[in-house]
């Protein structure tokens, strides 16, 4: 995409704090980060959410964030992490490129990624079950 601002970072046409580069991904720092060591795993082909994923290409970034989480525990030395991947703007999507997050999180660190729990009725689920059969 020719304005896509991760395309370009992906690319390396906008300079950035590269933590880990292959063939399809770029991995780099957050500029907002939520706690020490956020990072952004970008792919290099453009899709603008999950959804438009090649299967093959998202599978890689799984793969992409196992690694860069246990070189994150290894380096940083935090204490557990949270993979955040937004879809579309009622989901807090605000660039629409397919990226994860990455969250090192640290005991205190108070990141507010977290929601309040509801309870799932009997009426919600019997709806659901009945549209995915």
């Amino acid at each position: 995409m020719e304005n896509c601002i991760f395309c370009k970072i992906a690319a390396g046409e906008i300079p950035s704090a590269t933590l880990y580069e292959d063939e399809d991904f770029r991995v780099i720092l957050d500029l907002g980060p939520a706690t020490k060591g956020h990072a952004l795993i970008l792919p290099k082909q453009h899709a603008a959410n999950l959804l438009e994923m090649p299967d093959e290409l998202a599978g890689k970034a799984i793969v992409v964030a196992k690694k860069m989480a246990g070189k994150m525990k290894e380096v940083l030395g935090c204490d557990g992490l949270n993979l955040v991947q937004n879809n579309g703007e009622a989901a807090g999507q605000t660039v629409h490129h397919f990226h994860i997050h990455l969250i090192p999180r640290y005991e205190g660190d108070h990141a507010g990624v977290s929601w309040t729990p509801g309870k799932l009725t009997d009426e919600v689920r019997d709806e659901i079950l009945k549209k995915f059969a």
